[in-house]
């Protein structure tokens, strides 16, 4: 069975906005060894359409072993509006929820999701995702706000294990407690 990881990236005040706004400063080599390993488990990346459409502008075009590794894994996208994709990407049929169970039940690696929003949400009332790794960088920015105004309830998580860069990014990995 597979697991469903989300790797989230945030700000200190809680922003999940436009983190290509605020994280470059912070990448270093702690930032790419932790990624890659991430990617060392995973066998597909799951993402929904807005993260689907900025990835892909940004990643098709880039090259050297970490973006042809990102650019050839196959991706699921969930999306009610998307009719197409490209970027070795195919659209989660019918509901994603379901599409999603289906994923899970299949032998192979792990999906990866990135980026916060209404999927995570989706996916966290439905009690999918097997673990997070929420990157808490210290920089202070404006925008959305990490399950904000959603109605998730009340969700306890076991500390799996917490990560400090010399940049000051920390890592929270994070697992439902059953």
């Amino acid at each position: 069975m597979r697991k469903i990881i989300e790797s989230t990236f945030v700000t200190l005040n809680g922003s999940i906005s436009n983190p290509q706004d605020w994280s470059g400063p912070y990448w270093d080599e702690d930032h790419f060894g932790y990624s890659g390993k991430l990617m060392e488990s995973t066998e597909a990346l799951l993402l929904g359409r807005r993260t689907y459409e900025g990835f892909a502008e940004a990643w098709s075009s880039r090259d050297g072993e970490m973006a042809d590794t990102f650019n050839s894994m196959p991706k699921y996208v969930a999306s009610t509006t998307l009719t197409e994709t490209t970027w070795n990407a195919k659209l989660l049929e019918g509901d994603a929820v379901e599409a999603l169970r289906k994923l899970k039940a299949e032998d192979g690696g792990d999906l990866l999701k990135f980026g916060t929003g209404s999927f995570s949400k989706t996916l966290l009332e439905h009690k999918l995702v097997d673990e997070y790794h929420f990157w808490v960088f210290p920089v202070l920015a404006d925008g959305d706000q990490l399950f904000a105004e959603s109605e998730i309830g009340i969700n306890h998580l076991e500390l799996l294990g917490t990560t400090t860069f010399k940049s000051g990014i920390v890592v929270h990995k994070l697992a439902p407690k059953a």
